[in-house]
């Protein structure tokens, strides 16, 4: 049976402000869509967050054993800082600023922001389209909000018509509970000096000027498509005109996800999206991460080693693990003592899972009372563990909860506590299927750790050589100075070995 039949999900919608009972719109099977990079730079580290955020829901979706479609836009055309100036289109700007052709610029951080991701294993979605790959289904969806009422062309450009979509009570700004009505009272005396009707209004197509590379020929003339417009003609192609999630990053509510609902409500008459989830912002040193201070980093500028903030470089999944010990819906900071911490949190999770793919049923049973009985209540844990998730994805509580199992497995393997042959096997598969399947950690040892095993080797064995020469103080010495850095030895009647702490 489907492990999603025996689990309640709760999912906080944005839409509502409250957590609700996960129920798809068609049993055992999700439509997922989730905003995609502008590729016109480098994704920054905020981004990754934010992608990786809905990459555990993801996970943990198909861990569920649920039928997903996971839908990832990649924005490559029309992408506006504003509805006026057309030269504000990013990717004209970077073409003119790196002297490339707009679709070379498209080419580059399209191949960045693959290899980036990649990097900290994130799975891919089932469907990656492009903006400029569904010029068509834009222009249709533009023209059915013409035919509708709920759009207008003006001197070549087509903008939607917020006034009217109200005045239908379709309510613009349900999602970032704007009062668009009061709005419409304070600059109604600003009518006539541009060509939208108000202020408020939106470009769903935009007049391009000669010079304009990226345009399309349209019933309006040629132009190209304003940056909303392309999220609900994918989301709906392939997900149908409703569907169960949108997600995106905090600072999308608005404009770009009420929009969206308008251009959907407004075609299809219905809403178009059941949970409307956010991922919060990520903040550096306790400061918002901003070129123009300085208080920026790249996410390869973190791996690497190579900035000004950082004093080593961190592997992508220690990156990926000090995300996930906050909440998505959080803001999360990130620090030089942040980061060292995760990591020697990480490295203690690594070598708890080594240790207990190690240990035997027979050393179970064994071990310890010298009884085939269980000290740890694994059907208690697991619970705690599937009821974390449960309440919208809380990662932080899952990790305090895999912390509970790494302690019992260290003194599991010291003889102090003692599992059952049938919980050792079933605590091995939940603890690799969290970790690993649910979290998307990668056990990284086989390169740094392979060095520190052998560092480590030669340090027992001069520690051994010095207690046979019962030179105690350096025995001592060597063990004080290793239990300093965070690794701790253990004597045994099988020899030395150590545990990172």
């Amino acid at each position: 049976m489907e492990l999603y039949k025996n689990q309640s999900l709760k999912i906080y919608n944005t839409l509502s402000g409250e957590k609700e009972t996960f129920t798809p719109i068609h049993d055992g099977n999700i439509g997922m869509y989730v905003c995609g990079p502008t590729v016109y730079s480098n994704v920054h580290l905020g981004n990754v967050r934010t992608f990786m955020s809905f990459d555990v829901i993801f996970r943990y979706l198909l861990h569920l054993d649920y039928k997903v479609r996971y839908v990832r836009n990649i924005t490559d055309a029309g992408h506006l800082t504003d509805d006026g100036d057309i030269d504000n289109d990013r990717f004209v700007k970077q073409s003119r600023l790196e002297k490339l052709e707009p679709m070379e610029i498209v080419q580059k951080y399209s191949v960045d922001f693959h290899k980036v991701l990649d990097s900290f294993n994130f799975l891919p979605p089932t469907i990656e389209p492009t903006a400029t790959g569904h010029i068509l289904e834009q222009i249709e969806l533009t023209q059915k909000l013409i035919d509708l009422g709920f759009a207008y062309e003006s001197n070549g450009s087509v903008y939607f018509d917020v006034f009217a979509y109200n005045q239908k009570g379709l309510n613009y700004g349900e999602l970032s509970n704007r009062n668009i009505d009061e709005l419409f009272a304070n600059t109604r005396d600003l009518d006539g000096q541009s060509e939208k009707k108000n202020p408020q209004d939106f470009a769903l197509w935009k007049k391009a000027s000669p010079e304009h590379i990226m345009k399309w020929i349209s019933p309006w003339g040629e132009g190209f498509p304003g940056w909303h417009l392309e999220c609900t003609a994918m989301s709906t192609k392939y997900l149908g005109e409703q569907f169960d999630i949108h997600g995106g990053g905090m600072d999308l509510k608005f404009p770009h996800h009420e929009c969206e609902i308008a251009q959907g409500k407004g075609c299809n008459g219905v809403e178009p999206v059941k949970y409307w989830m956010h991922a919060n912002m990520l903040t550096m040193n306790g400061a918002r991460m901003s070129k123009s201070t300085g208080n920026y980093i790249l996410p390869q500028e973190l791996i690497s080693g190579e900035n000004d903030f950082f004093e080593k470089p961190f592997h992508p999944s220690v990156v990926r693990f000090n995300f996930l010990q906050a909440h998505y819906r959080s803001v999360l900071d990130i620090s030089n003592e942040a980061m060292l911490a995760s990591e020697k949190g990480f490295q203690r999770l690594m070598e708890a899972l080594k240790t207990l793919s190690a240990i035997s049923n027979q050393q179970s049973a064994e071990s310890g009372k010298q009884k085939a009985e269980s000290d740890f209540n694994l059907n208690s844990w697991k619970e705690k563990c599937y009821d974390a998730l449960n309440d919208d994805f809380n990662s932080p509580i899952l990790i305090s909860h895999l912390f509970e199992a790494v302690s019992f497995i260290f003194k599991l393997k010291d003889g102090k506590e003692t599992i059952s042959a049938e919980d050792l096997e079933e605590l091995k598969t939940l603890m690799n299927a969290f970790v690993f399947d649910v979290l998307g950690l990668q056990n990284i040892e086989e390169n740094n750790n392979a060095k520190l095993d052998q560092t480590l080797q030669v340090l027992i064995e001069l520690r051994n050589q010095a207690r046979k020469a019962k030179n105690f103080e350096l025995s001592d010495q060597i063990r004080d100075k290793l239990l300093a850095e965070g690794i701790e030895l253990k004597d045994g009647r099988d020899g030395t070995s150590y545990v990172l702490n």
